[in-house]
């Protein structure tokens, strides 16, 4: 098991206003380190990802307009290229800080695809966003899908990249959007209530890898049971029917009930549970191997920390029991560094379980039927049938 982690990770800052504030991955590492995951745990750090990585996936015209951004620092505007807006201001060293990102995610993959390790984590990656030429949602570098880019070059045939943030994962998937290599499976809250506006169940891939594209599209309110019956009713049998290599996966927790920039109502104690979920399938279908990147998340104490530190105990198989205190040692370093006061236990007391679609489905349940709506789209692409279990 690698984690792959760097201090100067925390460069990629849009500035203290900005909601994807670069402490809530270092309290989450912290909170890791004092719970005792990283302890005897091999940790790789992350290089900087060269040009010729970055172009695996985003175009060489691009990369020059964020190195213009960088430089330009604060204030500088090339909308063209998606620089510049409220989601993503530029920055000083906007180009390093991101091409950081992306290599920390390289890492983690070169670790698992050469065969040295099972499961690597990147918690900084996770910027399913970006396009080939556009930055979006506050993502500069698609780390992701250079990362899977990487792997097919070095002649990985299937990869199954599985996205449990609440915003659909856009970039990953029209990076893939016409290859049959790549599997993108993403739920996500509806496009009719959440940026990016895009994830129908009906996009399922570019002409020649229909399939290739799925999209679980959940209405606003969807709690654990309900995230987990969509997960367990769609993800499963497709990954085994794809059998990849290797699976990757974004971790965003901005599903989470208290997130403050999503509609999702899913509690630590859910979020836990796909983890799990996903630690199963890369087992049961990919040979053990395992990438897992981070994601959103914008509550940066109660939800991120605890959230990402259960992500580290599932990746390197010290799993924390929900009922577990948070150590008092960390609770005083959010007191200390953000003036908050941390949540004392590791769960939120919220049991995950959920009812099997073998048990039936109800048509007149909003849930239900965007389930149903990408079974019956996509199944019959993969040889499945979609009405199967009921």
């Amino acid at each position: 098991m690698a984690f792959v982690w760097d201090e100067s990770l925390a460069a990629y800052d849009f500035g203290p206003a900005h909601p994807l504030a670069p402490v809530r991955v270092q309290l989450a590492v912290r909170l890791a380190r004092d719970l005792g995951l990283l302890e005897g745990i091999t940790e790789l750090l992350a290089p900087s990802a060269e040009d010729d990585l970055l172009e695996l996936v985003h175009s060489s015209g691009y990369l020059a307009a964020v190195r213009t951004a960088a430089d330009a620092g604060a204030g500088y505007q090339d909308l063209q290229h998606g620089l510049g807006t409220p989601d993503v201001p530029s920055f000083g060293g906007m180009h390093d800080a991101s091409a950081h990102v992306v290599g920390a995610s390289v890492e983690a993959m070169r670790a698992v695809w050469s065969g040295g390790f099972d499961h690597a984590v990147n918690l900084a990656g996770g910027l399913h966003h970006a396009m080939p030429e556009a930055a979006s949602g506050f993502c500069v570098y698609n780390d992701p899908a250079v990362a899977i880019a990487w792997a097919l070059s070095q002649g990985a045939e299937r990869v199954a990249y599985i996205d449990v943030d609440v915003h659909h994962g856009d970039g990953v998937e029209r990076a893939f959007w016409d290859d049959s290599r790549v599997l993108t499976v993403s739920l996500h809250e509806s496009p009719r209530t959440l940026f990016p506006g895009t994830g129908w169940p009906t996009d399922v891939g570019g002409p020649t890898a229909d399939g290739s594209a799925v999209n679980v599209a959940l209405p606003m309110g969807t709690n654990d049971a309900g995230w987990l019956r969509a997960f367990h009713a769609v993800v499963p049998p497709l990954i085994e029917q794809f059998q990849p290599q290797m699976i990757v996966s974004q971790h965003g927790c901005d599903s989470h009930v208290f997130d403050p920039l999503a509609h999702l109502s899913l509690s630590i104690d859910g979020q836990r549970a796909s983890y799990r979920a996903i630690h199963e399938l890369a087992h049961a279908f990919a040979g053990g191997r395992w990438v897992a990147v981070g994601g959103g998340g914008y509550e940066i104490v109660d939800v991120v920390p605890r959230a990402w530190a259960h992500l580290i105990g599932e990746v390197v198989g010290r799993p924390v029991d929900l009922s577990a205190s948070v150590p008092e040692v960390w609770r005083q370093h959010v007191r200390d560094r953000l003036g908050r006061t941390a949540p004392s236990v590791m769960g939120d007391a919220a049991p995950a379980g959920y009812r099997a679609w073998a048990d039936g489905w109800d048509d007149q349940d909003a849930l239900d039927r965007a389930v149903l709506a990408t079974r019956a789209a996509v199944f019959p692409l993969h040889g499945l049938d979609p009405e199967r279990d009921l």
